[in-house]
């Protein structure tokens, strides 16, 4: 095996864990309608390496609504496995994006199932449920404004034009499956609802420390931990100022946050060239 494959392999085994092997078979291998093309705009965005700085700024963006960070501190714990909940959200974006419609479809039950026990009561006395709508939304947001900014940055075909709503529309199929009411379909509606959240926002101790948490303890072998921090500081880097000050997140020189993220994603992309090609025609064996 050569050094391109054992990094492509490695990486993908830490993203989609144990089981990607299986669940990449069956994303891309079983016959049946799909929701989305090869060369639609999600799946451009959903295919790139950009999503590992996309997915970890999402993570912090994510945290600053207390109620679903309390839902992480109560029901998952940030020092509990990491990569094995990572892998359980890529297998969701992978089968959502790319999967037949009916294994979606199972996908987004398997997750509203899990929703039904997140609940609990946040300090102030109110209740919170992973399945309320408006949580939802605001999780949905947060993902697809990440997803979106870091391939703007640092995607091999960055979207242009009409094609930056054409990914949110997409993006809103599985997001109502899922529960979320009216999600942004357009640039514009995105932008109104990331406002409308702002209120709701601030950056809780349970907040903070998991994202030190996420920063200092990633579970990486000591080779790997320069890579992961280059994604991060990229991460870092694309968040709103505001967002960075509540989370007590250094700035990042642009020069730097350009250079570190563009030679990460590069390196990603590079290494997982392999696998998104068997991916592609598995795919195209079943069109």
């Amino acid at each position: 095996m050569t050094l391109r494959e054992r990094l492509g392999a490695e990486l993908f085994r830490k993203v989609a864990g144990p089981d990607g092997p299986r669940q990449r078979q069956r994303v891309h291998g079983t016959p049946g309608p799909r929701w989305f093309s090869t060369d639609s705009p999600i799946a451009r965005v959903h295919g790139d390496a950009s999503m590992f700085v996309g997915g970890i700024r999402a993570i912090m963006l994510q945290s600053l609504h207390p109620a679903a960070m309390q839902g992480v501190a109560d029901h998952s714990g940030y020092r509990g496995d990491m990569w094995g909940r990572l892998a359980q959200v890529s297998t969701y974006i992978a089968m959502t994006t790319f999967g037949a419609e009916q294994d979606a479809l199972t996908v987004i039950r398997a997750v509203q199932r899990a929703h039904e026990s997140v609940t609990g009561t946040m300090p102030d006395g109110g209740p919170y449920a992973a399945s309320d709508p408006h949580l939802l939304g605001w999780v949905h947001a947060a993902e697809v404004d990440s997803f979106l900014a870091a391939h703007d940055r640092y995607g091999h075909r960055p979207l242009v034009g009409p094609e930056r709503d054409e990914y949110l529309a997409q993006a809103a199929v599985p997001a109502r499956h899922l529960g979320v009411l009216d999600p942004p379909e357009t640039v514009e509606e995105l932008r109104a609802v990331l406002t409308a959240y702002g209120p709701e926002l601030r950056a809780t101790t349970e907040a903070v420390e998991a994202i030190r948490f996420l920063l200092l303890h990633p579970d990486l072998p000591l080779a790997a931990r320069p890579g992961y921090l280059s994604l991060a500081t990229a991460a870092i880097g694309l968040l709103p100022s505001d967002a960075r000050r509540e989370l007590r997140l250094p700035p990042v020189p642009p020069v730097t946050n350009r250079v570190l993220g563009a030679a990460a994603t590069r390196t990603i992309r590079w290494a997982m060239a392999s696998g998104h090609a068997e991916a592609r025609e598995m795919q195209q064996a079943h069109a």
